[in-house]
C-alpha cells in the first residue's frame, strides 16, 4: 500500500494548536533553524545509507523513533497526561518526513507540552506541602513507570505528585535517621555526650524532610524548564537514531566533545560507563582499578538517581541530562561523593566513593597460582580488558598492550609448570578487537577467529596467523553478563575450536556490533553551509560479528558449557533487553579443525560440574539471593507509609546481612588499602567460579592430560 503523507497544512495547523508563535520568549536565541534543517537532513539520508542494516526510514522506523522519543521526554510519566500523549501522537508516523522536509514539528511540539505541565506541576507543590501528609495511613505507590498509564487529568496528575511527594520525604526521613545513627556511632561518647543537639521529635524530622523535598523539588522542576529548544531538538534526533539500533546516537558537539574525554582518559572521578536510558543515568560497567570498583558496591545496571558531596544536600538527576549529570559526579582526587542508587531489583542504597584516578596497576592483566588439592597446579590470569595504547602505537613507539602482557603472564605460569589455567573475562567490557583475534592465536595453532560483516554484506575473516601456542594445557574460561564485545569473541572462539570449557550465567552481554564516529561537518553538500556551528557526530553500527561457526555474537552472546548460577541471574542486561537491538542470525562456518590437545570432555565436564554447584552451598545462597533479588525486582509498588517504609526497609537491611555473611555482597570500603593489599589468590578464595574450576581442573576428564600425574 503506498505510504499516507498527511498534507502540509494539517501538520502546519497542529503545530499551531500545540505550539505557540513566541519561542524566542521560551527558549534562548543560539537556537538555528537552518542549522537543524541540515542535520535532519544528514540523518535522514546517512543513517539508511550507512546504518549496517540498511533499513529504510519509513513509517514502522517512525513509530520506534516516536517511541523513544516520549519516553526520554517524560521517563518517569510524572508530567504528561493521556492527551498530550495522544496529541503528540499525530506525528508518529510521520518523523521521517519531517526529517526530509527538514521542517521539525515534534520537537517542538513536545517541549511545549511538557514545559506547560512542568509550570502546572510547580503550582501543586506547595500547597500539597502546606497540607500535609498522613503518614499513618497504609498506602503504595508503583515505582516502575512501565507499570503505570499516563494519568488521565490535572487532578490525577497531582495525586500523583501527592504519592511522589509522600514518598520522597519518608526516605529523606529515613536518610537522615540513619545518617545520624552512623555519626553517633562513629564518635567518642564523651565527645558525642557534649555536642550531640537536642533530640528532635518525630513530627519535627518529618517537617525538615518535607522542608529538604519542597526546596529540592522547585530546584528540579526550574532545572528542567531551563533546558533550551536545542536540547530538546538533541534529543528528538538521538530518538531518530536509536530507532536503528542501541548503539547508533546522535551527538551534539558536546556529546562529542565528552566522548573525546573519555577515550583519552583523563578526567578523574568514580571510574565508572555511564548511559543516558529514558532520561535516567544507568552504569553501563565499573572500570577495572577504578574508585568505584575498589569500594565495591556500584555495579553495571544500577540507576544513579541523585549525586551529593559528602555533607552537602542530594541533587537529584533524574531527567538530566548525561553531560550534566556527569559533572556533579566528577569531582577532585581525594573528595568524597555520595550516590544515591537504585538497584535492579528496586532497593535503594547511598553509596559512598573516595574519587580517584583509575589505578593503572589494576587495570592490566594479571595471573596467579592457586593453591589446589593433589600436588596440581593451577594458573589464574585475569584479562580486566583488552587494552592498547593506540597513540603511542600512532607515534611510532611500542605502547603496552594487553596481547604482550598476556603473553608475558603465560610464559611466567609456564615457568612455574602449571597443570591447568583459568581465563576470567568476567565484567570484560571488550576494546581492541586486534586483541581478541592475537589472544586467542596465544591458545591455538593459527586458523580463523572471528568473521566480520559490513553493511554492504562482504564479510572478512580474521585469523590469527601465527602456528605457536604459548600455553597448550586445559583451559577454563569465565564470562559473565557484562563480558561484552572483544571478550566474547576470544570466549566464542576458544568454545568453537573446543579449546576451553566456558562457565558462567546464561549468556554473556551479546554486543556483537562495531561503530564508528561520523563527523557531520565533513562533505556538507554546499559550502556556504559551512557557515553554520558544529552540527555534532552520528555515532552508527556499520559492522557486525560472527563466530568461526556462523552464528553471530549479537543479541544472544555466548552459552557457557556449564551455566551456574550468579548474582546477576535476575538482571535484565544485554542485548536481548535492549530496545531496537540487532537480532542474532548466521552466515556459513569457515571451516576449522578441532583442538586436539589437552581439552575437556564437555558432556562428563558439565554433569560433574552441577553436580559440584548442587552440593555447593555459596551456589545454593546465590541461588537463593538472586531468586529474592527478583522478587524485589517485580514488585514495584512501595509503601509510603511510615511503617510499611520501616519495615521494608529493615527487611531489606536484613537481607543485605544475610547477604554479608555469606560473602555476596560487598561492605562499603572506606579505605581500600586493605583490598588491595590482599594477594590475588587470597582475594580469589571465596569465589565460586573460581572453586569449581579448580574442582573441574583436578577432577574432570581432560583428553591428553590426567591432572593427578604431576610430579
Amino acid at each position: 500500500m503506498p505510504r499516507f503523507t498527511p498534507p502540509i497544512a494539517c501538520l502546519l495547523l497542529l503545530l499551531t494548536l500545540l505550539v505557540p508563535s513566541g519561542w524566542a520568549k521560551v527558549f534562548p536565541v543560539e537556537f538555528n533553524a537552518s542549522r537543524n534543517q541540515i542535520i535532519a537532513y544528514i540523518l535522514s539520508h546517512q543513517l539508511p545509507a550507512q546504518h549496517f542494516s540498511h533499513e529504510p526510514f519509513d513509517n514502522s522506523l517512525s513509530q520506534a523513533a516516536f517511541q523513544l522519543y516520549i519516553r526520554q521526554l517524560d521517563p518517569r510519566k510524572r508530567f504528561l497526561i493521556q492527551s498530550d500523549v495522544d496529541q503528540l501522537g499525530a506525528f508518529a508516523d510521520h518523523i521521517d518526513d519531517e526529517l526530509k522536509r527538514g521542517r521539525i514539528v515534534l520537537a517542538d511540539a513536545g517541549a511545549e507540552l511538557l514545559n506547560d505541565r512542568i509550570r502546572k506541576v510547580q503550582g501543586f507543590i506547595d500547597p500539597l506541602i502546606a497540607e500535609g501528609f498522613d503518614f499513618n495511613q497504609a498506602e503504595y505507590l508503583e515505582v516502575d513507570p512501565e507499570k503505570v498509564e499516563y494519568v488521565a487529568d490535572l487532578a490525577a496528575l497531582k495525586e500523583r505528585w501527592r504519592k511522589t511527594l509522600q514518598l520522597q520525604i519518608l526516605d529523606t526521613y529515613f536518610d537522615t535517621l540513619d545518617a545520624e545513627k552512623k555519626k553517633a556511632k562513629a564518635k567518642e561518647p564523651a565527645a558525642a555526650k557534649k555536642s550531640s543537639p537536642p533530640v528532635k521529635t518525630r513530627e519535627q524530622r518529618l517537617a525538615a524532610a518535607a522542608d529538604k523535598v519542597q526546596s529540592r523539588t522547585h530546584r528540579v522542576l526550574k532545572r528542567l524548564l531551563q533546558q533550551s529548544r536545542q536540547d530538546h531538538y538533541n534529543r528528538y534526533f538521538d530518538a531518530v537514531a536509536r530507532a536503528f539500533d542501541p548503539h547508533t546516537n546522535y551527538m551534539p558537539p558536546t556529546s562529542k566533545e565528552d566522548f573525546n574525554i573519555h577515550m583519552s582518559g583523563s578526567l578523574e572521578g568514580i571510574g565508572a560507563l555511564l548511559r543516558e536510558d529514558d532520561g535516567m543515568i544507568k552504569v553501563v560497567r565499573i572500570i577495572p582499578g577504578s574508585a568505584a570498583e575498589r569500594q565495591g558496591q556500584l555495579q553495571g545496571e544500577d540507576t544513579i538517581l541523585a549525586v551529593s558531596e559528602k555533607d552537602g544536600d542530594p541533587v537529584e538527576i533524574s531527567d538530566m541530562r548525561i553531560r550534566e549529570a556527569v559533572s556533579y559526579i566528577r569531582g577532585p582526587k581525594g573528595s568524597e561523593v555520595r550516590l544515591t542508587v537504585q538497584k535492579p531489583d528496586g532497593s535503594r542504597l547511598v553509596i559512598p566513593i573516595i574519587r580517584d584516578v583509575v589505578q593503572i596497576e589494576e587495570t592490566y592483566v594479571k595471573s596467579t597460582i592457586l593453591p589446589a588439592e593433589d600436588r596440581a597446579k593451577i594458573g589464574y590470569l585475569r584479562i580486566p580488558s583488552f587494552y592498547r595504547d593506540f597513540a603511542a602505537t600512532s607515534n611510532g613507539k611500542k605502547g603496552r598492550n594487553v596481547t604482550d602482557d598476556t603473553r608475558r603472564e603465560l610464559e611466567r605460569l609456564n615457568q612455574d609448570k602449571i597443570d591447568g589455567l583459568i581465563l576470567d573475562l568476567r565484567n570484560n567490557g571488550g576494546g581492541a578487537l586486534t586483541d581478541a583475534v592475537y589472544i586467542s592465536g596465544l591458545f591455538l595453532p593459527g586458523g580463523p577467529v572471528v568473521q566480520v560483516k559490513n553493511s554492504q554484506g562482504m564479510i572478512r575473516v580474521l585469523e590469527d596467523e601465527d602456528s605457536g601456542v604459548v600455553y597448550d594445557g586445559p583451559l577454563i574460561v569465565l564470562v559473565n553478563q557484562f563480558s561484552a564485545s572483544a571478550s566474547e569473541i576470544l570466549a566464542a572462539a576458544l568454545q568453537d575450536y573446543g579449546r576451553a570449557l566456558v562457565i558462567g550465567g546464561k549468556h554473556t552481554h551479546g554486543k556483537g556490533t562495531v561503530q564508528a564516529l561520523l563527523d557531520m561537518n565533513r562533505n556538507l553538500p554546499l559550502l556556504q553551509l559551512k557557515k553554520y556551528d558544529d552540527l555534532g557526530a552520528l555515532k552508527l553500527t556499520i559492522q557486525k560479528f560472527y563466530r568461526i561457526n556462523g552464528g553471530s555474537t549479537q543479541f544472544k552472546g555466548v552459552e557457557p558449557d556449564l551455566v551456574v548460577p550468579s548474582m546477576l541471574d535476575y538482571l535484565e542486561s544485554g542485548e536481548q533487553y535492549m530496545d531496537n537491538s540487532l537480532p542474532w542470525d548466521q552466515v556459513e562456518d569457515v571451516g576449522y579443525e578441532q583442538w586436539q590437545g589437552a581439552r575437556f570432555e564437555r558432556d562428563p565436564a558439565r554433569r560433574q560440574g552441577l553436580g559440584w554447584v548442587q552440593s555447593s552451598k555459596k551456589f545454593q545462597q546465590i541461588r537463593q539471593e538472586a531468586d529474592r533479588a527478583k522478587d524485589r525486582q517485580e514488585n514495584t509498588r512501595v509503601a509510603i507509609s511510615l511503617e510499611g517504609m520501616r519495615g521494608e526497609r529493615e527487611a531489606l537491611e536484613a537481607t543485605r546481612k544475610k547477604a554479608r555473611e555469606a560473602g555476596l555482597m560487598d561492605d562499603a570500603a572506606d579505605d581500600d588499602s586493605e583490598r588491595r593489599e590482599r594477594p590475588l589468590s587470597e582475594q580469589l578464595d571465596d569465589d565460586p567460579f573460581v572453586q569449581i574450576s579448580l574442582y573441574l581442573l583436578e577432577n574432570s576428564a581432560i583428553t591428553g592430560q590426567v591432572l593427578s600425574e604431576s610430579p
